[in-house]
């Protein structure tokens, strides 16, 4: 009856895989008709399954290995809430998702392991196809999607452009697309108005766009943790991500240990495709956001994704006014400083204060007329400024401060302080590999190949109200290869826009590191206190962006070329023994 599948798991139990068998006994009597081919289909209930172990008090937990499609409950495919000190092993099982929605939720969770998982989308989140033609000034791309992939209605956004040739990105953005399907597996690609960038796509050339269907609704994210403390993910896989792969929000001390985010192969996809994938993910690999203790991320592989691979930060809120000790902001989000909370404060010009305690925090009802135009007015991301700030507090500190409007602060129990960043692989992406917002630590013996914009960056971005600046951070023994430039890049703004004095961040060291094909300046500093750039190796292209470095208030020489090291705004720093060759 059971085709051998007993003899096949010996790290299963009797007890487990009886368990298992009673709970797809009970949810058809087709399954055990078919239980020869049950880790295949029928669907047996993966939720059931595990709920089934816990509430029976295992903290081992084996999943019995096959192939499981999951109708989403609530616009989630597996939920893993309140649960503690449990493993759950779910080596050689693939989570199918079904729809565009998320593919798990884990939620409070303490001392938690999730190990050896496989997720995937059918139908998938993207759809692939070939420009076919061109309007005469590049405007409109004629589409033909690919047999196989998601048709021309589900189209939506995230609209990237490939090399045929080397199926690599085409090196630019392409943002406020429009969509008009043109039959089902054809569709008129429409570049906005205000989009007066050169376009370098060719009729020949791939196209990837983010698709949707989830006819139950659709929440973001593939892997989403919320408050948990000491979470560790192991070995999973992920070969197509729903916005980010791997997004935690208010964690402690999470483990990423041999993750990925990669694009299936074709000889083992789903089903069979005119054109194997080019996308892995639709946004973000690894996105850590106000972690208490920011996440380990080690051996871990992200590459082909949409965005960032990694991302560690919290969020500032906005001070509209400072009267002696109390501040009146306007929460970006939802207010996360508590009482007692250490405070970074940038004011806007980027100077960055001295922090302070938070003593107390009120509501101070909702946003101003005058301050919304203010709000409005900003170099910021569109969503943030006209969505958020509605709600204002009166925050009172442990001393008196003088602040102009547009300043920013940020709790620091929530930047992801003590991150390690280690061992990993990434890259082919169409933003930055590494983003660093936090402090206190490293980034350490990555190879990092193929990125379209920098290898390591560390900075606050105002633009996304995302904090914070960062102390003792230790850049060291990366390998980088063919990044945008500078492939390692240290840098702070202020609301205005000016780079920040030194002291914005301090304690940054940036040794070791291996920098080749990249264009020079390989390494860009500033808004540092404290500043040691040793050692690094490599061999440079003579090449820069004048406008670029211009606005950073960086003179070139005459002839257009960049020194491989470039600082600025920066004190007591060392820089020696750096060995770069300039072609």
């Amino acid at each position: 009856m059971y085709n051998g599948c007993y003899d096949a798991l010996p790290v299963m139990n009797r007890r487990t895989w009886g368990a298992f068998m009673t709970t797809m006994l009970v949810l058809s009597p087709m399954v055990m008709a078919q239980a020869g081919d049950a880790l295949t289909r029928p669907n047996p209930d993966l939720q059931q399954f595990i709920d089934d172990r816990v509430a029976a008090g295992d903290k081992s937990i084996t999943v019995p290995p096959g192939q499981y499609r999951v109708t989403p409950r609530d616009r989630t495919h597996l939920v893993l809430k309140n649960l503690t000190d449990i493993e759950i092993d779910a080596t050689g099982v693939e989570l199918i998702c079904t729809e565009s929605t998320r593919a798990i939720t884990i939620d409070n969770c303490s001392n938690l392991t999730l190990r050896g998982l496989t997720i995937d989308y059918d139908p998938l989140i993207f759809t692939q196809g070939r420009i076919v033609a061109m309007s005469a000034d590049q405007r409109v791309h004629e589409i033909e999607l690919f047999d196989g992939y998601p048709p021309a209605d589900q189209a939506q956004r995230n609209y990237q452009v490939f090399s045929s040739q080397m199926r690599e990105l085409r090196g630019r953005d392409y943002f406020g697309m429009t969509f008009e399907p043109n039959g089902e597996r054809s569709l008129r690609a429409v570049r906005s108005e205000s989009d007066t960038q050169p376009d370098p796509a060719q009729v020949g050339d791939l196209v990837v766009m983010t698709t949707q269907h989830a006819p139950n609704g659709s929440i973001p994210h593939t892997i989403m943790s919320n408050r948990c403390v000491d979470l560790k993910l192991d070995s999973i896989t992920i070969y197509a991500a729903h916005t980010f792969a791997y997004f935690e929000t208010y964690c402690d001390n999470t483990t990423y240990l041999h993750c990925k985010l990669d694009r299936r192969p074709a000889e083992i996809d789903l089903a069979q495709r005119g054109d194997a994938r080019l996308r892995s993910g639709n946004a973000d690999a690894f996105h850590s956001k106000f972690a208490v203790r920011g996440p380990k991320i080690i051996e871990c592989l992200a590459q082909h994704m949409g965005d960032d691979a990694v991302n560690i930060c919290g969020n500032y809120h906005m001070v509209m006014q400072a009267k002696g000790n109390e501040l009146r902001v306007l929460a970006m989000g939802t207010m996360n400083i508590a009482t007692g909370d250490p405070i970074e404060i940038v004011s806007y010009d980027g100077r960055r204060l001295p922090d302070a305690i938070a003593k107390r925090i009120e509501p101070d009802g909702s946003i101003m007329p005058d301050e919304r135009a203010f709000l409005l007015a900003q170099r910021m991301d569109k969503h943030t400024k006209e969505v958020k700030g509605e709600s204002a507090y009166r925050i009172t500190l442990d001393r008196e401060i003088g602040l102009p409007m547009g300043s920013v602060i940020c709790s620091l129990n929530h930047v992801g302080r003590g991150f390690v960043v280690k061992g990993n692989t990434f890259g082919h992406n169409r933003s930055r590999a590494i983003l660093i917002k936090g402090s206190d630590g490293v980034v350490e013996g990555n190879t990092i190949v193929g990125s379209k914009m920098n290898a390591v960056l560390v900075s606050p971005e105002y633009w996304w109200m995302e904090s914070g600046s960062s102390n003792n951070v230790r850049i060291i023994d990366n390998t980088i290869r063919n990044v945008g430039s500078p492939a390692i890049n240290v840098i702070a703004r202020g609301g205005s826009g000016a780079i920040a004095p030194a002291g914005a961040h301090s304690g940054i060291t940036i040794t070791g590191n291996g920098i080749d094909d990249c264009t020079t300046p390989a390494i860009f500093v500033s808004s540092t206190d404290g500043l040691k750039i040793e050692r690094n190796t490599g061999t440079l292209d003579s090449e820069g962006d004048r406008a670029y470095w211009l606005s950073n208030t960086v003179q070139p020489p005459a002839e257009g070329t960049y020194p491989p090291v470039v600082t600025v705004e920066s004190a007591n720093e060392t820089v020696r023994d750096n060995d770069m060759t300039v072609r």
